[in-house]
């Protein structure tokens, strides 16, 4: 790589930060299982003048359901879950969802019918109904946290589908379903079949659904437009991190570090091991990461995600199939995905390349500063 080149990515992280456009971030790049370069800019609390650093630990919000994908990957390699495996069967309170079954397939293609409510600004009742329980979540964090992962399940199961499962697309509560089929399949809460089968192999000693104390000064701060600081729920997931919760969210609940997820990162980009460890194997990883949507559902995709033009969704993954109409240089093949606070998740096995990004911004996702962090990157190979 182009390691002058790569100094643009420090004159871009500062200037977003002297900007206020962003209180602190980070970005580390591997380039054939080798650090190619880390960098950080601002704070992960403005008021206190603390860097955004290395160990700072992040809410990873959606970067969850990339995990998620791969601990149900790892019971379908154990020939324990299979993805046409109907989840009524798995879970019988999904028996009289729709005419229709709801396959493990649909939980981690996202066209199971479940949203996130309110997050679509529909106003089927459906949707309704989903953001009301989005707030009895969030109410609940903050309160008595009695809502399960299977709570969480059964509660949402009463609760009518936008279509018939397999039949559109449509981004909500899928993977936090498929935590609760996951407890169920593997008879594990669903933190520990992660502890056991990904984050202690992997050495992943920050990443948890929660921040237990000794760890608190390290948790950064949440920020919106212009800094202001944001300090409540969303999505059921606390703000505090401070306890264990009840409703592990198998969709938005995990805490990381940048250097912790790309242990994750280049798991994937190697297969499924790393450092002697092997977490799924070599077949898996490469079907999981190449699935492309049936033509009728990419079509469905497209208009609901036009800001991901060129790429599928399959497995809780965006995989670039047409690069060409990518918003932000990259390769055929490249996958990943974001968080609400903008973490970032980039692995591309054609140039050996994996990228993670962490911030705490709300609604970041992938916004322009992460777009050009990526130009930069893509354009140094």
């Amino acid at each position: 790589m182009n390691i002058n080149h790569l100094q643009n990515i420090q004159k871009t992280l500062d200037e977003y930060v002297n900007k206020k456009l962003v209180a602190g971030v980070n970005v580390l790049v591997y380039k054939d299982n080798n650090e190619t370069g880390y960098w950080q800019s601002g704070y992960s609390d403005v008021k206190e003048q603390k860097n955004y650093s290395r160990d700072t630990i992040c809410r990873m919000y959606s970067m969850t359901k990339t995990v998620t994908a791969a601990a149900a990957y790892k019971l379908i390699e154990q020939g324990k879950l299979d993805l046409g495996q109907q989840l009524k069967d798995i879970l019988p309170e999904f028996a009289q969802t729709s005419e229709k079954p709801i396959l493990i397939q649909d939980l981690l293609n996202m066209t199971s019918g479940y949203s996130y409510g309110a997050y679509w600004k529909g106003s089927t009742t459906g949707e309704k109904l989903t953001s009301k329980l989005i707030e009895e979540l969030n109410a609940d964090t903050a309160g008595p946290c009695k809502i399960t992962t299977r709570d969480f399940a059964s509660r949402i199961a009463e609760i009518p589908l936008n279509f018939e499962p397999g039949t559109d697309y449509q981004y909500g509560f899928s993977a936090d379903i498929l935590g609760a089929v996951i407890e169920k399949v593997s008879g594990l809460k669903f933190s520990e079949f992660l502890k056991e089968n990904i984050f202690n192999p992997l050495g992943m000693e920050d990443t948890d659904f929660y921040v237990p104390a000794s760890k608190q000064p390290r948790l950064s701060k949440i920020y919106g437009t212009e800094l202001k600081e944001f300090t409540g729920c969303n999505l059921g997931i606390q703000y505090t991190m401070d306890h264990a919760p009840a409703f592990e969210s198998g969709g938005a609940g995990l805490c990381s570090t940048i250097d912790d997820y790309m242990k994750f990162a280049l798991m994937l980009l190697n297969g499924g091991s790393l450092n002697g460890r092997r977490i799924l194997n070599a077949p898996t990883v490469d079907f999981m990461t190449t699935a492309r949507l049936r033509d009728d559902l990419q079509l469905k995709f497209n208009k609901k995600m036009e800001h991901l033009s060129g790429y599928t969704y399959c497995n809780l993954l965006r995989i670039a199939v047409e690069p060409q109409k990518c918003k932000a240089i990259t390769s055929k093949g490249e996958y990943g995905w974001d968080g609400w606070l903008g973490p970032y998740l980039s692995v591309d096995p054609q140039n050996c390349l994996a990228i993670v990004m962490t911030m705490q911004k709300t609604d970041a996702g992938t916004w322009d500063l992460t777009r050009r962090i990526k130009n930069i990157v893509y354009s140094a190979l």
